[in-house]
């Protein structure tokens, strides 16, 4: 009986155990509970390593969000890998899929937040643009008081020094890019429930915001920064209190690189990048290298960090179907012997409809592979993969309807030149690089448009000469060069 009582008693002692690490092990859940005439925070506290925190922003509800996950990802490994002395903690909205939040947790090493959605006061705005709808949920960041200061970043930034004197900086810290409007892309606060309560009760009463995101929003809420001093972190490590505008150097535009290629940032230590360009050119998309120059650093700290192993298996099984599909078109000649061949007035619904049908089969050719690559892989692999795409699409064109192959290869010949010209890594500064690169283009464009004439003209003289349509029992002769290709 003795023995029973303490086989139960530890069973029981390891059950409550278990609870209880499991439980230290679940995220932390930050909701927003209505009362009275405000709405009041409710945290649920969570044990941190530091007294301070970078903190990252995630929510669903975009075609981009698997792409700001990545980049989400790269940006938190990169602060590990430059030995932050802060905790590093994502905001996710509780729609975020429970597989992003584990890797999140047990491969970056961040403290996720689960937090409910801001309801956004600004939907009906003329002007609002609906991926903003979500950004309010930033305001969670002064939330988080178990932390002395939070540094708030969005995934667009790229950092290359180490950023931790910003803890020192006051209760509002931002950098002013445009020279009236902070960026809120990366901000210094010190987390306050009485701030965070103020802020959901301008969200109710309707405070203006130009945007209707949380840059309108913050910039109305903090509107005489611009005034305050700059911030200059005291050597003997002391906190600082009050608003202070950040130095140019921790939220380089990107756009400033461009110009000179060559960052010109004299005030403020060159920490960190931020791209705050069209949502499709942003830095981690393959295509945007070699347009933007910036792209191929960001991609560089990836594979430094995060690496590319979810895209490479894609991309192998494409590389591999796409040299299939041009040996297959290569070897094979067109098959149309079924047709019978009938006076040429009863074809010329179908001559017209084959130019259609062929000139669409060309653009296709060169417009299907960039929907088919994984939009985060490296831009070396993602253009090669592109290029053996577009060709291998082309040559299925080329030998179905017996097209000149130089002509249809013109345009990928002008693609793989431009990608050279823009690459190019000894361009004095962005003018000249702009200049060449128009240039580059000026002498294309009559020669892209020339193979077009061209071949429009073959496939005429085709369709007259019966080649392409043959007689029942006959098989069209193809040229030497159709038939290597």
């Amino acid at each position: 009986m003795m023995m029973k009582k303490l086989g139960f008693l530890k069973a029981l002692i390891l059950l409550v155990g278990a609870v209880v690490i499991s439980s230290l092990m679940l995220p932390t859940v930050v909701g927003v509970s209505g009362g009275g005439d405000h709405q009041v925070a409710v945290v649920a506290e969570k044990r941190s390593s530091y007294r301070n925190a970078y903190v990252a922003m995630m929510y669903m509800g975009t075609p981009r969000d698997y792409e700001f996950y990545v980049a989400t990802r790269v940006m938190l490994r990169s602060l590990s890998k430059l030995k932050v002395e802060a905790d590093l903690v994502v905001l996710a909205s509780v729609d975020v899929p429970i597989r992003w939040i584990q890797a999140l947790e047990k491969e970056d090493g961040a403290k996720v937040v689960i937090v409910k959605n801001v309801e956004n006061p600004y939907q009906k705005q003329p002007n609002f643009n609906k991926r903003f709808k979500l950004t309010l949920n930033k305001l969670y960041a002064w939330s988080l008081v178990g932390y002395d200061r939070v540094v708030m970043l969005d995934s667009d930034n790229l950092f290359l020094q180490k950023t931790d004197e910003l803890f020192q900086c006051g209760q509002f810290c931002a950098v002013f890019i445009n020279p009236c409007i902070f960026h809120t892309g990366l901000f210094v606060l010190q987390p306050s429930k009485e701030v965070f309560k103020n802020m959901l009760h301008e969200l109710e009463i309707g405070r203006d915001n130009p945007d209707g995101a949380d840059q309108g929003f913050l910039a109305g809420y903090y509107s005489d920064l611009l005034d305050k001093p700059m911030f200059h972190p005291p050597l003997n490590g002391t906190k600082l209190d009050g608003n202070y505008r950040l130095p140019l150097g921790y939220q380089m535009d990107a756009s400033y690189y461009y110009l000179k290629l060559a960052w010109r940032i004299p005030c403020g230590p060159n920490s960190v990048i931020t791209f705050p360009s069209a949502p499709w050119m942003k830095p981690w998309y393959w295509w945007s290298w070699p347009v933007l120059p910036l792209g191929l650093s960001w991609h560089e700290q990836r594979r430094q960090t995060l690496g590319y192993g979810a895209e490479i298996p894609v991309v192998l099984i494409q590389s591999l179907i796409y040299l299939g599909a041009m040996a297959a078109a290569g070897l094979a000649r067109p098959n149309l012997s079924k047709l019978c061949y009938r006076p040429y007035k009863s074809l010329s619904f179908l001559q017209t409809g084959l130019k259609i049908i062929a000139m669409w089969s060309i653009l296709a050719a060169y417009v299907v592979p960039v929907f088919l690559i994984p939009r985060t892989v490296h831009p070396l692999l993602g253009w090669s993969l592109y290029l053996l795409g577009s060709s291998s699409l082309t040559s299925i064109a080329i030998n179905t309807f017996l097209l000149p192959a130089l002509h249809v290869l013109t345009p990928w010949m002008g693609i793989f030149g431009s990608l050279l010209v823009m690459a190019f890594p000894w361009y004095s500064d962005g003018v000249v690089r702009a200049l060449v690169v128009f240039a580059y283009a000026f002498c294309c464009a009559p020669i892209v448009w020339g193979s077009l004439v061209k071949v429009v003209a073959c496939l005429q003289v085709s369709l007259e000469r019966e080649a392409f349509l043959p007689r029942l029992g006959e098989s069209p002769q193809l040229s030497g060069f159709n038939k290597l290709y």
